[in-house]
């Protein structure tokens, strides 16, 4: 069965802890940067592709920043920085108060107005936009909805440009071993 929005955001979240907990643990500061690199990687597309799904389905059916900012320092610094973990966890705090928002107030609202068919649509929506989305926080983008969108479209090329030459990410071991945490939280 197709996943709901909530699932979806939710499973986004789950990682997110995975990951700064491999930041924490890595043994070498190789590790930490490619793990470092997962987790902006995978902020910045959640981020985004909130902003531009489930956001604009808040407002239709319920009515009328500090991570951006926070991510953008963390994106670049070395992990021998003395700023790093502070950093690391001051950025995690910020995103689990956000995600207890969102899980205690937003989705559960949301979700009793829109049918499992909807949810299910805006799921496939949120996931479709991860994968043309930047993959780095650009705090200074726009933020109304045509402007971020066209701000996304073009930063997105250049994002995943360096990605593939510039960046090193976590392994498939690494990654499944990852999933495998996840799926004990």
């Amino acid at each position: 069965m197709p996943e709901t929005i909530s699932e979806a955001i939710g499973a986004d979240h789950d990682a997110f802890d995975v990951y700064a907990e491999n930041i924490r643990n890595a043994e070498d500061d190789g590790a930490k940067l490619r793990w470092r690199n997962q987790l902006t990687w995978i902020v910045a597309r959640h981020a985004i592709s909130e902003e531009l799904t489930m956001y604009p389905a808040m407002v239709k059916h319920l009515g009328e920043e500090g991570v951006k900012k926070y991510l953008n320092e963390l994106q670049d610094m070395s992990p021998v920085d003395p700023k790093f973990s502070p950093l690391l966890d001051t950025l995690m705090d910020i995103l689990h108060h956000h995600i207890e928002h969102e899980k205690q107030e937003d989705m559960p609202r949301l979700e009793s107005l829109l049918s499992r068919e909807e949810s299910q649509e805006l799921a496939r929506q949120f996931q479709r936009t991860k994968n043309i989305v930047p993959t780095r926080s650009h705090p200074s983008a726009p933020t109304s909805y045509v402007f971020e969108s066209l701000a996304a479209l073009m930063a997105a090329p250049i994002d995943r440009f360096r990605d593939l030459i510039m960046r090193d990410f976590p392994d498939e071991q690494d990654k499944k071993e990852a999933d495998v945490a996840r799926a004990k939280i």
